[in-house]
């Protein structure tokens, strides 16, 4: 496996073990519950696998287990178990797993303990996006893969740089979801996630495997950073995240996800994007008009906050520390007021490209895909078909055309070699003519 730098070395600092089981800023009740319904759930009996199941250090788990045993809720079992170094095993006493039931009854959740709201903003203040030093370096190495128009870099920068909000614009086909990406890869550290966090006795699930990827480091060195560190096992440390949502983002994906059989929370989608990106891709397209979608982000945005509500009504503060970029199809003027323009901190078109570009793009394509370019069907395609269109050309034009004209050669069992004829084919699939259907 690959090691990586500690994080001391990534310039995040890490959060600090709990010392004691006051020191977790959790409830004796809380910690009891999680602890019986854990072991219920998933049948633990060692004290190692109870710890490792809480993302506990083995001397609070035991503290635990102990006030547990004194409480008359979990026994030993008088046995040793030889996998687990001669660890003596515990089990739930009858009061014990009734207890754990009526927990369940309440709240589904069990496994790592969570890390309280208010020591959650404190991590999340130590690794804000905003401490992030972009330079145009990091940039150009993140997006070496694309061909971008000159001084578009010179936009991009200070819009990434500042964590602020940045609003992509221009015609469809022609990279801004892929610069979008693009600007989450610049930022090359890695951050804390907790596996959950707590708000008045609630407890919110915030890591979230599809968002977030973990660093993968040697298990021996990881167990040794820990004790060396001292890093509070709650945590998991990751990549920046990225959210992207598209045509089905909704308002309420905004707000906690409460599951009413399990009675638990799911963290917000921005939520889980702290620290990170979250893109909003073709704005537009939703269901919702653009203007309402941006008018949800304002507080956020220009507060460094957002207000999160609990199914009971009550209202709490959440850190909001995200790069949020919208990517839209349509010009700014036509879906947005001026108000909500203001508060889009950077506006950036992303035009499609020239000639010049455009070859240079055909020809990455074909290199790649060992498709065998011809200077009679260029021509072709930039004099009799480009013409058509007003010499409009689109960064996807040029993979569009090299697959249609591969498919068609693999149907006809052809050499990998452009043609007129092929260049015609393709051309067919790429627009749709105007025109009236007959029933």
């Amino acid at each position: 496996m690959n090691i990586r730098p500690d994080p001391i070395e990534l310039g995040v600092p890490a959060p600090v073990q709990p010392r004691t089981l006051v020191d977790t800023g959790l409830t004796n009740t809380m910690l009891r519950d999680i602890l019986l319904k854990t072991v219920f759930r998933k049948s633990l009996e060692t004290t190692r696998e109870i710890a490792s199941a809480l993302c506990l250090t083995s001397g609070l788990t035991q503290q635990l287990v102990d006030q547990a045993r004194d409480a008359g809720l979990m026994q030993a079992t008088g046995t040793m178990h030889a996998g687990s170094s001669g660890e003596m095993g515990f089990q739930l006493t009858d009061q014990g797993k009734a207890r754990a039931m009526d927990a369940l009854s309440q709240s589904e959740y069990y496994g790592p303990m969570p890390v309280p709201l208010e020591t959650y903003k404190m991590q999340v203040k130590a690794q804000s996006i905003k401490n992030i030093r972009m330079t145009r370096d990091l940039l150009t190495k993140s997006m070496g893969h694309l061909i971008l128009p000159e001084g578009l870099l010179d936009q991009l920068g200070p819009a990434v740089g500042s964590g602020r909000s940045v609003l992509l614009y221009g015609p469809p086909g022609n990279g801004k979801s892929s610069i979008a990406e693009g600007i989450r890869a610049a930022m090359g550290d890695h951050i804390w996630i907790p596996h959950a966090i707590e708000y008045a006795g609630q407890v919110i699930t915030l890591y979230d495997p599809i968002v977030h990827t973990p660093i993968v480091v040697d298990a021996d060195v990881s167990e040794l950073r820990k004790v060396n560190n001292r890093v509070d096992g709650r945590y998991i440390l990751c990549q920046r995240p990225t959210v992207m949502t598209g045509g089905e983002l909704s308002l309420d994906m905004l707000d906690l996800n409460y599951n009413p059989v399990a009675r638990t929370y799911q963290a917000s989608l921005q939520l889980k994007s702290s620290g990170g990106v979250f893109i909003v891709d073709d704005l537009g397209r939703q269901a919702e008009p653009p203007q309402k979608i941006v008018n949800r982000w304002i507080v956020p945005m220009e507060m460094g906050y957002d207000i999160l509500a609990l199914q009971s009504g009550e209202k709490f503060e959440v850190p909001f520390d995200t790069l949020v970029v919208f990517s839209t199809n349509f010009h700014p003027n036509k879906i947005f007021d001026m108000a909500a323009l203001r508060r889009i901190f950077f506006k950036v078109l992303i035009d499609g490209p020239t000639q010049a570009e455009f070859l240079k793009i055909f020809a990455l394509v074909a290199k790649k895909k060992k498709f065998e370019l011809d200077e009679a069907a260029l021509v072709h395609l930039l004099k009799q078909k480009y013409p058509e269109i007003d010499n409009v050309y689109a960064n996807f034009h040029g993979i569009f055309l090299i697959d249609q004209m591969i498919a068609a050669c693999d149907f006809e069992g052809l050499p990998y070699r452009m043609t007129p004829e092929l260049v015609d084919r393709a051309w067919a699939n790429l627009f749709v003519e105007e025109g009236d259907i007959a029933h």
